[in-house]
């Protein structure tokens, strides 16, 4: 059986086809955008030798790289997803993309798809305070309201179960909560704002919907290939969730002491009232870019549950204080590498006999 994977070169593509090797399954295929990408998987090419792995480069977008890229799969894990930039961007990437892959494969059988959708589905604003998110949660009725990559994902989301509707595949949705590890953004804006060097501390107490990486690639290959996935959704996060405030703390300890400061929750929703409010006074000259409805999805406070993902035997592989662990660990490097970065162009310009470039034309 082939497998596709697309956006295999991006930060969850790459562990997932890791856990496809090691689930056994040997027939691949890796879409990537570009074939510079093709070197990320040689450590694997060389730990799997009896795998065959092939490459079709391509952008979704394009309904000829679409076609090429289903060709001859029968199981198809969709990565593929922008989750920064305009909100063209988003949507050319995650929904034009994907209507391109579905037309593609039309009524085609055998097929099973395993989508990668996303907690910003969820219309928790109209939750309690502290209300559980399941897979039973309705989703966002007011998408226009929210961020432009939860918008992105529902409307991707939904044009999969408008396909799956017409054609009758296997059609499996994975919604991870917050994905990180090394390689990964460093604060999620669920714990806050990030404001120049300062970090508005906002989540507080709420839990953090962490999934490392490695958990969630194996969370991907445990649903999309279960016998009875199909028709199913599946929430995806680690056990043992560190709180926003944990999490900021131990972030300090670990990595960076940042500047925070800490704004409860009844005090962002006032600010985001006088935004709003300004918003309209000045017709608009100051973008409403937090509003009482973004509060209330981002810090509303909600408890989650993966305990139907576990019920179809997935494990997580690494420990919540590993993955914590290795993933401050690789920040710590990043900053370092930044700093390094600095301290060695600030000696070029304040001494250009000294740097890297003048030892370049003295050897010469």
């Amino acid at each position: 059986m082939k497998l596709l994977v697309t956006g295999a070169a991006g930060f969850l593509g790459g562990a997932v086809v890791e856990r496809l090797l090691a689930h056994g399954y040997t027939d691949l295929r890796c879409n990537l955008r570009r074939r510079t990408d093709i070197r990320k998987f040689d450590a694997l090419s060389r730990r799997y030798p009896h795998a065959s792995i092939d490459y079709c480069v391509g952008n979704l977008k394009y309904r000829e790289d679409a076609a090429r890229a289903v060709d001859g799969a029968e199981l198809i894990f969709h990565l593929a997803a922008r989750k920064k930039g305009v909100a063209a961007d988003l949507f050319l990437d995650s929904v034009v993309g994907s209507r391109n892959l579905l037309e593609a494969i039309g009524d085609r059988r055998p097929m099973r798809i395993v989508l990668a959708s996303s907690f910003g589905v969820y219309g928790v604003a109209g939750l309690s305070r502290g209300a559980k998110v399941d897979e039973q949660t309705p989703l966002e009725p007011r998408p226009e309201w929210r961020d432009p990559y939860s918008h992105a994902k529902l409307r991707q989301e939904e044009l999969f179960w408008t396909y799956q509707r017409q054609n009758n595949f296997d059609l499996v949705v994975v919604r991870p909560g917050v994905i990180y590890g090394p390689g990964s953004g460093h604060f999620s804006d669920r714990i806050g704002l990030t404001i120049g060097g300062w970090q508005l501390q906002v989540g507080g107490g709420n839990p953090l919907p962490l999934t490392f990486v490695e958990n969630c690639a194996e969370a991907m290959v445990v649903a999309g290939t279960h016998p009875d996935g199909a028709g199913q959704v599946y929430n995806v996060h680690d056990d043992d969730l560190p709180t926003c405030r944990e999490y900021l703390r131990a972030y300090k300890k670990s990595v960076a002491n940042v500047q925070s400061v800490r704004v409860p929750y009844f005090g962002m929703q006032i600010l985001s009232r006088m935004l709003v409010k300004y918003h309209r006074y000045s017709r608009g000259q100051l973008p409403a870019i937090l509003t009482p409805y973004k509060v209330r999805n981002l810090w509303g406070g909600n408890r989650f549950d993966n305990s139907k993902l576990h019920s179809i035997g997935w494990k997580q592989l690494v420990p919540t204080a590993e993955a914590l662990r290795r993933s401050f660990a690789a920040f710590r490097d990043e900053l370092d590498e930044v700093t390094s970065r600095m301290q060695i162009t600030a000696t070029v310009i304040t001494d250009p006999g000294k740097g890297p470039a003048a030892q370049f034309r003295s050897s010469v």
